[in-house]
């Protein structure tokens, strides 16, 4: 592992000096980041405040830290602690569902108590392997009940300056079929709503179907978009332009979105995004190291190696947008390299929230 990081070390050091030449739209990215559960990020990403069901998700989330010691004491008080909360406050969750979606709500919430109920056995019967995969069942549920919250129209403003760029008013899913396997990744428009937006209108139109990955670099970034031919993003058939998307970052202490201000322009510099690069399979929009508006259909996949990146050290955030997280089909990304390519991104669900402009 010595001899590993030093490679790394060094190629880091090629990198940010220019001995190695790269095209103008390789993200220029610095290492680090911290292990996190994308499932839970995207929870934790949605715009809604629901302090009842997000004192149960979060109490389940934590667990995660308890389940690789057995610490048994702390997952059973955990697992009743979970029940007594939803037996209190499930009338007032439910009242708080709009009311279209109240049946809908019910038989989730019913479906929740049962899975709790469930993660209290597995809990007192020390049996791991049911444990993580009841609180993971329970975990979905909750975030299939917070969505019932999201409400209609969109919850923040994009600047009129983009009013051309196609924007995702909501999340998607997609899936990414390579040579190697499928991954599905969620894009979270609500967050990152023209970076997902130029995503998906761009998976839509086939643009990203047999295009190779262009740039690979072990435990750190996989990277694709870059169309054949002198072009190096997308360029609009209608006036012969190429697509610039602006660099977008959402903050839990900003009211609205950042646009093209990285945290150093404007001083944030102890805050963590909304998306954080901070799990494998992370995806991220490339821009060029002299401007931060000059994406255009290039991304990349941020890799994470645990023992090769220290935890609190990510310097991607606030430099680079995170659009979405792989979900499925981890095992396909471990394999992927340089050599393999995109055979086609396909919209599963939510193309509906695409609009062309605004």
């Amino acid at each position: 592992m010595p001899i590993l990081r030093l490679l790394i070390s060094a190629l880091t050091i090629l990198l940010t000096t220019g001995l190695l030449a790269s095209k103008p739209l390789l993200a220029g990215l610095p290492p680090g980041n911290a292990l996190k559960d994308p499932s839970a990020i995207l929870r934790n990403a949605l715009p809604v405040q629901q302090t009842d069901l997000q004192g149960i998700q979060h109490t389940l989330e934590v667990t995660s830290n308890e389940i690789p010691g057995n610490k048994w004491a702390a997952l059973n008080e955990a697992a009743s602690s979970t029940q007594f909360l939803l037996t209190t406050r499930k009338k007032q969750i439910l009242e708080n569902i709009p009311i279209n979606r109240q049946e809908e709500g019910k038989a989730l919430l019913e479906a929740l108590e049962e899975s709790l109920q469930s993660l209290g056995q597995d809990a007192s019967s020390q049996n791991q392997t049911n444990f993580i995969e009841t609180r993971r069942k329970a975990l979905n549920q909750i975030g299939d009940l917070e969505g019932l919250f999201l409400t209609e129209g969109f919850p923040y403003n994009i600047p009129d300056e983009f009013k051309d760029l196609p924007r995702l008013l909501g999340r998607a899913t997609v899936s990414i079929n390579t040579n190697k396997g499928e991954m599905i990744a969620v894009i979270d428009g609500y967050n990152a709503p023209l970076t997902s937006g130029a995503f998906v209108d761009l998976a839509l139109k086939g643009f990203y179907d047999n295009l190779p990955f262009n740039r690979a670099e072990d435990f750190y970034i996989l990277q694709t978009g870059d169309p054949d031919g002198p072009d190096i993003g997308y360029i609009n058939p209608n006036t012969g332009d190429e697509r610039r998307v602006p660099l977008e970052i959402r903050v839990p202490e900003e009211s609205q979105t950042l646009y093209n201000e990285t945290f150093e322009d404007v001083g944030l510099y102890k805050s963590t995004p909304i998306l954080p690069f901070s799990t494998f399979g992370t995806l991220g929009w490339s821009h060029s190291d002299q401007a931060v508006d000059d994406g255009s259909s290039q991304f990349f996949i941020f890799l994470y190696e645990p023992e090769l990146t220290p935890a609190g050290r990510n310097l991607i955030d606030g430099r680079n947008a995170a659009f979405g997280y792989i979900v499925e089909g981890f095992n396909v990304l471990e394999n992927l390299g340089g050599d393999d390519r995109v055979l086609s991104i396909k919209v599963l669900d939510g193309a509906n929230r695409l609009e062309e402009h605004g």
